[in-house]
């Protein structure tokens, strides 16, 4: 199979979808790899040791979609990417539609097949391909969400960890999952005193067996995030469900009962954020203030962090790229059905149900495309 690799182009996104190691073992199995020049930069990986592992660099774009069976990337394909996908061919990248009816639309018109990292499942019902940028994004908030406390930044002005005679931060983290859990060790590693809030009393349980003392748990319901958010400096909202769009969890009229400077971290943005107020922004311009309270609702957060996030990525991508390259998608999909749980569009149809009710479209069954 011929496996393209394209520069990512959304704003300040410095991630690449393919690692020099991914595209040797892609060599390795008889594939061809043909990567954008420079495409590697951002992460730190220069054009010749992708040529050392075996690929060919080319010039542009618009010469990787031509010439591949296979798309890989890192981020969901821009407009003018979307413009050059074409029937048949295999898209495999994040892809985040249920908020975005554009992109959707345009892959619906393309026709071609698209499995997105984010929907991809394993065995003990976790998504293996969005745990590694959910691991980097969790510990990345509280890193961000202090810079955005300090007074400069528009924000209260408090230190995370306090100091001798003086409180810490008060941090409220919305979700105790993979995002949830590694923001909640970091905040309380930074010296913040910290209460994750979920639904799922197991998850409550295995926080509290764990980590003991080292942040707060509480069962999550409207009331306990109402109460709570009026005393935070910081609430980081870490909510998701699968393929779908995230749920609204703080209303721009309880912005009014949040203290002055306080921050929102969303780090479900990219699944169109769980505050009603949040919207997407960049590295370039990551902030903005509603109500006096601030918001960083960066789309691309683990971008920040370029080349940790693509070798984290990389490790987990690398197992189904290989599959889908070497099976062809129709064939991995039928013997993997985690591989197929990621199979979002497929030929102008919509294979995705939480898509579907997001958008208002028609969805048919993953599984009748792959038996048909």
């Amino acid at each position: 199979m011929k496996i393209g690799c394209p520069k990512e182009i959304k704003p300040q996104e410095f991630r690449v979808g393919m690692t020099p190691n991914a595209a040797q073992e892609a060599v390795a199995r008889g594939h061809e790899v043909i990567i954008e020049t420079n495409a590697g930069m951002g992460s730190g990986f220069d054009n010749d040791s992708y040529v050392a592992a075996g690929a060919r660099i080319v010039d542009t774009a618009e010469e990787v979609f031509a010439t591949a069976d296979m798309i890989v990337k890192v981020k969901e394909p821009q407009a003018v990417e979307r413009k050059m996908l074409r029937e048949g061919q295999l898209l495999f990248t994040y892809l985040h539609l249920a908020p975005d009816p554009d992109q959707t639309h345009d892959l619906l018109a393309s026709g071609c097949t698209a499995i997105a990292y984010e929907t991809v499942t394993d065995r003990n019902g976790g998504l293996p391909l969005l745990a590694p940028m959910s691991e980097v994004a969790g510990r990345l908030a509280p890193q961000v969400g202090s810079w955005t406390l300090q007074k400069a930044n528009g924000g209260r002005g408090v230190l995370m960890g306090g100091v001798p005679g003086v409180g810490p931060a008060k941090v409220i983290v919305i979700g105790g999952g993979v995002v949830g859990t590694h923001a909640a060790k970091i905040a309380a590693g930074m010296g913040a005193d910290v209460t994750v809030l979920d639904r799922s009393l197991p998850r409550l349980r295995y926080l509290d067996d764990v980590f003991g003392g080292t942040f707060k748990s509480q069962y999550s319901t409207a009331g306990a995030t109402a109460e709570l958010i009026q005393d935070a400096d910081m609430v980081i909202g870490a909510v998701l469900i699968p393929g779908a769009a995230a749920p609204k969890l703080i209303s721009r009229a309880q912005l009014s009962t949040m203290k002055p400077g306080a921050v929102l971290v969303d780090v479900a943005i990219d699944q169109g954020g769980c505050f009603e107020t949040s919207k997407a922004t960049t590295h370039a311009d990551p902030i903005y203030e509603v109500d006096g309270v601030m918001h960083y609702c960066v789309a691309n957060m683990p971008g920040a962090v370029a080349r940790t996030s693509t070798i984290a990525l990389g490790n987990a991508t690398m197992p189904f790229l290989l599959a889908l390259a070497g099976k062809g998608w129709k064939k991995a999909c039928q013997d993997d059905p985690h591989l197929l749980a990621g199979l979002n569009v497929h030929a102008g149809q919509l294979t995705y149900e939480a898509v579907g009710t997001a958008l208002g479209l028609d969805v048919v069954s993953p599984e009748a495309i792959v038996n048909a």
